[in-house]
């Protein structure tokens, strides 16, 4: 049986990736933060939970991560600190986190020999599309603290590849969306203010352009790129080739749920003008090559999960506040 870590697995992504290891019958063992009220999560309420180890440590804790490993064969490593503007805040917060973090995976799949390392990178880290659609060749440019640090967690694996040939794969998901994404992302957002009958919309910038997977997808290229040989010492993006500006993705969410509105821009949810990544579109022939992936979901198709899902949970959302 393969057995196998998820790292930040009480998280969006980590968690649904937690989910479909289980369904793939992998022994799955979870590494979420320790709290003193041992929560885990969206894993609390998984029906999977039962069948997942769950572990709690700090992935800035090398002790806790090693001996988490121990014993694994495939490490998903997601455990980030991923708000964009909340890195405006507390830079070395992310240095911490996204890079020692990484490294502490890194240094421990060493030592125990872990035959196949996933680190889960970002688009983001490709800045404002030089050219479209973005291949992995494109130049890294760090538009916010908080991809700097995911362009120095995504050197620092490949140079452990590298150095000591380390069974490394870089996984660079583009914006995903879906149940359990938290109230920092734009989907939900919008969706909450809707659901909770607000028809004046408060968003940030609408001029940008976005490349969105639904959640179960970007799992499902997690899985190919893990089984990919081809794909070791590489990263690796999952996307659609496709973009919408976040205007045009709030009049398509309006119109799926059927209300009306306006959208008024709030000064204080904008970036910083040089900070704005303002185009992502995904060249996804990598994956499409090396793999089986091919995505199931079209944007509408997704989005209507999403607003189906977050119907029965909104109150679980703070519409009214800005969430950094």
């Amino acid at each position: 049986m393969t057995r196998v870590l998820v790292t930040g697995a009480g998280g969006f992504i980590g968690s649904h990736l937690t989910e479909r290891c289980v369904q793939l019958g992998y022994d799955v063992r979870a590494f979420v933060r320790y709290n003193s009220e041992n929560r885990w999560g969206w894993l609390e309420h998984s029906p999977h939970k039962h069948d997942v180890d769950v572990v709690s440590g700090d992935i800035r804790d090398f002790d806790s991560v090693k001996s988490a490993m121990a014993g694994r064969d495939i490490v998903f490593h997601l455990a980030a600190l991923i708000g964009i503007p909340y890195s405006y805040h507390s830079p070395l917060a992310y240095i911490r986190t996204n890079i020692e973090g990484t490294y502490n995976i890194l240094q421990a799949a060493r030592e125990l020999d872990v035959g196949n390392i996933l680190i889960t990178s970002t688009s983001e880290t490709y800045g404002s599309a030089q050219y479209v659609p973005i291949d992995e060749a494109h130049p890294a440019v760090g538009q916010s603290p908080y991809s700097a640090t995911k362009i120095a967690a995504d050197q620092l694996a490949l140079s452990f590849h590298r150095s000591f040939d380390l069974p490394v794969r870089i996984v660079r998901p583009f914006n995903t969306y879906g149940p359990r994404q938290s109230a920092r992302a734009i989907i939900p957002t919008l969706i909450a203010q809707m659901l909770n009958n607000q028809r004046k919309i408060k968003a940030g910038n609408l001029a940008p352009t976005r490349d969105l997977t639904y959640v179960q997808d970007t799992v499902e290229g997690f899985i190919a790129i893990s089984q990919s040989p081809a794909l070791v010492g590489t990263a690796t993006n999952i996307g659609m080739n496709e973009e919408i500006s976040i205007g045009d993705l709030a009049r398509l969410i309006a119109e799926i749920i059927g209300v009306a509105v306006e959208i008024d821009v709030e000064k204080g949810r904008l970036r910083p003008d040089k900070s704005e990544v303002m185009r992502l579109r995904c060249n996804n022939e990598k994956i499409t090559r090396s793999t089986s992936w091919q995505p199931h979901y079209a944007l509408r198709s997704g989005l209507e999960a999403t607003i189906a899902w977050m119907s029965e949970h909104v109150s679980g959302y703070k519409s009214g506040n800005y969430n950094v």
